[in-house]
């Protein structure tokens, strides 16, 4: 049995084709679990003349912040460990941009300035805004 995590392509029965880090448990092969971590979808995009330019990346599943799911080897129609370094480069640069994105802290937030707009305190835009609507 694999003891390492390792990059793979994953084939699920319904179709889909994942590329993950793939953590295997330590369960007897019927009863197996596969740990994945920040599954994406890899899609070819060609030009209008029908050759390839380049790839999109997607995460698997859209609607969640979730990195880590559990999948039966039962589900799994096929694996291939993968040891391309583009396509793990590929992953890693998703997953590190996917990171950043999720993980704005307050304190890198740029501070307000006059430039962005006008500022005061509730009370006087709420004066401001009643002078405008009185005078309509």
């Amino acid at each position: 049995m694999i003891e390492d995590d390792f990059y793979a392509t994953l084939k699920l029965k319904t179709g889909e084709e994942i590329f993950a880090k793939v953590i295997p448990t330590d369960e007897d092969y019927e009863n197996l679990k596969l740990l994945i971590t920040n599954p994406i979808v890899i899609s070819n995009i060609s030009s209008r003349s029908g050759s390839k330019v380049g790839y999109k990346v997607e995460p698997w599943l859209k609607t969640t912040k979730e990195d880590m799911f559990v999948l039966n080897m039962s589900d799994v129609l096929t694996m291939a460990e993968s040891r391309d370094v583009e396509m793990i480069m590929m992953y890693q640069t998703f997953i590190k941009k996917q990171n950043s994105n999720n993980n704005i802290l307050p304190s890198k937030k740029p501070n307000m300035t006059r430039k962005m707009g006008y500022i005061s305190d509730v009370n006087e835009a709420k004066k401001i805004l009643e002078k405008i609507y009185k005078s309509l």
